[in-house]
């Protein structure tokens, strides 16, 4: 006897629902594609736990006829395809006839429709693929489907289902893309009696994006609207400045589809190179119109991969169209270098008046007041347009009845001796070569240990003995080098004792290329610290050794991040670990967290990033290993929280990162691998110049 089996109709039909009907989400995007199909301008979909236990999808499209409705349910049945060359061109979402007949095999179902043309309607009901009842009902033009227990006749399916809020958000994701793709329909979405979308169906893509995705997205989009070579591109693109960590908020949408292209995607991308640094992505709402011969939508079992006759000129279409939009946004920026700022820009509410009291006797500019008595009628007036500091008209602009000694072009603020020399009276030294002269009237030369501590007696005493240096001649100016040694060397005598012998003794040399430490240590040997690796290894040990305890600050304003279903699904399940480190996010709903605190190291714009990353790697990550996800979560705050290199930086915090480098064997490595600090020791130095 042969090894071959011929399968039953319901197991042959329970194996061939695997391949469409995978969870509540692809159901329901089967369901609204038949919806689209028939000419909906209203769906609203309803779940319950997740979709498992309820689903219903209602809709005011043509209906089913009832001689039709029995049909519907059998296997490759369908009113889309009649002969092969149907499938060089389709243009409906659906067409392959499966659709039904899988669901039906899975659930019990329940169907009530009325055809347009049709005075009564029909309520059909269907348990695993078996027929139940089939009456007449009163029901308006359209179709209801009600489904309820999904794989309760399939255990090995149902075991492989995630928690009813994964499921939700899934089916979330199939609604917003369906809202996405077609805007001119109304989209109702009900998750566990609460309303979690609502779209206007007025036809513009920008409400759509605004419903699906909030307020702060949409604001941050740029349209676009292209055609070349028989291919429209149209929607919105992020601005350069709301670029996001991923890829994740790339939409692409063709001839009313969903679909996953990385044509499309490379285009987008290349056409923002330049534009936007390296490691970001745009975020898109793209629609391409594409003739229906020049793609195969039937090459992926849930149609969400198209292939296309030819390339190239997808990709030339959305590259040139995204581009053109981006110079166009270029183009439009104003960018206003030092503009100063006029009366009205101070005082917008009440345009400020000078009185003209004050031009005439306190206008050390020489401001003809007669001329301007209400500046209010001059909107582009400045009082310092007419201001001429050349010396040929020193006569107008010195204050009267000074004598002829004023400096030209001197506000009358300034006193003469002021005026006279200031480098002489400011102290700000001499042009000659050596110390510099110290006029009679300065108590101190204040040096490196006078601003250790100004109330110090020690330094006091010393700033005290140093007055006495008080010689203008340049020929004594090496007298004075000797005075300053001495007295530099009885400050190293008195502070010597107050260094502890068992210290390391530390001398910052500098900082180069704003990225290394330079510290010489010991008198023996040379520390060349990079500042951010180092910096980030302080803050990842510091993390996973308190668990972000101490590290949160509350924001002054909430921030909202918007994330894909399933970074948002991973975040929600997840908000444990962004507490532990440091931030406190909440679930606000829709795909989006709000942050109510943060680690206090990040700046306000690496807030959403850093959850941005998070959420997806907690996404990505197959082992359910915590100490795995909370091991690259402390990674990717300390990196973002840790001094940069090339930023400007202070001496003290650069000596004190130094100190913990050199006192820490932990900290010998950034998280990354990178080392964080090279030593080059006073003999190597010495041996490279021959001196020893």
């Amino acid at each position: 006897m042969g090894v071959i089996n011929i399968l039953d109709k319901h197991v042959a039909e329970l194996i061939a629902a695997g391949e469409v009907v995978e969870r509540p989400a692809s159901a329901i995007k089967e369901l609204i594609e038949n919806s689209i199909d028939a000419g909906a301008k209203n769906i609203t979909v309803e779940i319950k736990n997740g979709g498992t236990t309820f689903i219903r999808v209602n809709d005011d499209g043509c209906g089913i006829m009832k001689d039709d409705v029995k049909n519907a349910f059998l296997r490759h049945a369908t009113s889309k395809v009649e002969k092969e060359t149907d499938l060089d061109s389709i243009s409906t979402l659906g067409f392959r006839g499966e659709a039904l007949a899988s669901i039906s095999a899975v659930s019990k179902l329940q169907l009530i429709t009325r055809y347009k043309d049709e005075q009564i309607g029909t309520c059909y009901e269907i348990n695993g693929g078996e027929e139940v009842s089939f009456l007449d009902a009163g029901c308006p033009v359209g179709t209801t489907f009600i489904i309820r227990d999904l794989f309760y006749n399939v255990p090995a399916r149902m075991k492989f289902l995630k928690k009813d809020v994964s499921e939700g958000n899934a089916v979330s994701s199939v609604l917003d893309k369906s809202a996405l793709s077609h805007p001119e329909i109304a989209f109702n979405y009900i998750k566990d009696g609460k309303q979690a979308l609502r779209t206007s169906g007025d036809g513009k893509l920008k409400s759509a994006v605004y419903s699906v995705f909030g307020r702060e997205f949409a604001l941050g989009m740029i349209p676009v609207n292209y055609s070349l070579n028989g291919i429209k591109v149209w929607g919105y693109i992020s601005k350069p400045s709301q670029v996001r960590p991923n890829r994740n908020l790339q939409n692409f949408f063709i001839n009313g589809r969903y679909v996953k292209t990385k044509t499309a995607s490379a285009a987008l991308e290349e056409a923002f190179k330049g534009s936007i640094m390296v490691g970001k992505f745009p975020s898109c709402v793209l629609h391409l119109e594409i003739s229906f011969e020049a793609i195969d939508v039937n090459v992926h079992p849930a149609k969400v991969e198209v292939r296309f006759l030819n390339e190239r000129p997808v990709f030339d279409a959305v590259y040139h169209g995204v581009k053109s939009s981006l110079l166009s946004y270029d183009s439009k920026k104003g960018i206003v270098l030092n503009k100063p700022a006029s009366v009205y820009d101070i005082a917008a509410k009440k345009p400020f008046t000078v009185p003209t009291s004050f031009l005439k006797n306190n206008n050390p500019f020489g401001v003809n007041a007669e001329n301007h008595k209400n500046i209010n009628n001059k909107n582009d007036y400045n009082p310092f347009d007419e201001l001429d500091l050349q010396d040929n008209n020193a006569d107008k602009i010195s204050k009267p009845g000074k004598t002829s000694n004023s400096i030209p072009g001197k506000p009358a603020f300034f006193s003469d001796t002021d005026c006279e020399n200031p480098v002489k009276n400011k102290n700000y030294g001499s042009d000659k070569i050596g110390i510099g002269n110290v006029n009679e009237g300065q108590t101190e030369i204040k040096g490196y240990f006078d601003f250790l501590d100004e109330t110090n007696t020690l330094d006091t005493k010393l700033s005290q003995s140093d007055s006495n240096i008080n010689d203008n001649s340049y020929e004594n100016s090496y007298d004075n080098t000797d005075k300053l040694q001495e007295n530099k060397d009885h400050r190293d005598d008195v502070i010597k004792p107050f260094i502890n012998a068992d210290e390391p003794v530390f001398r910052y040399i500098g900082e180069a290329f704003k990225t290394y430490i330079i510290i010489e240590k010991n008198n023996k040997e040379l520390l060349f610290i990079d500042k951010h690796a180092a910096h980030e290894r302080i803050i990842y040990e510091k993390l996973k050794r308190e668990k972000g305890a101490g590290f949160s600050q509350i924001l002054l304003k909430p921030i909202t991040v918007t994330l894909s279903m399933e970074e948002y699904n991973a975040a929600v399940n997840n908000l444990d670990m962004f507490k532990e480190c440091a931030f406190d996010a909440e679930d606000f709903g829709n795909g989006v967290l709000i942050i109510r605190s943060a680690p206090s190291y990040l700046d306000e714009s690496d807030i959403a990033d850093s959850v941005t990353e998070m959420a997806q790697h907690i996404a990505e990550n197959k082992k359910d290993i915590r100490s795995e996800k909370m091991d690259w979560i402390y990674h990717n705050v300390a990196c973002r929280a840790a001094i940069k290199a090339g930023n400007d930086s202070t001496e003290k915090e650069l000596i004190e990162i130094a100190k913990i480098v050199d006192s820490d064997p932990n900290i010998r490595y950034c998280p990354h691998g990178r080392p964080t600090c090279i030593v080059i020791s006073k003999y190597e130095i010495e041996k490279n110049f021959g001196r020893v």
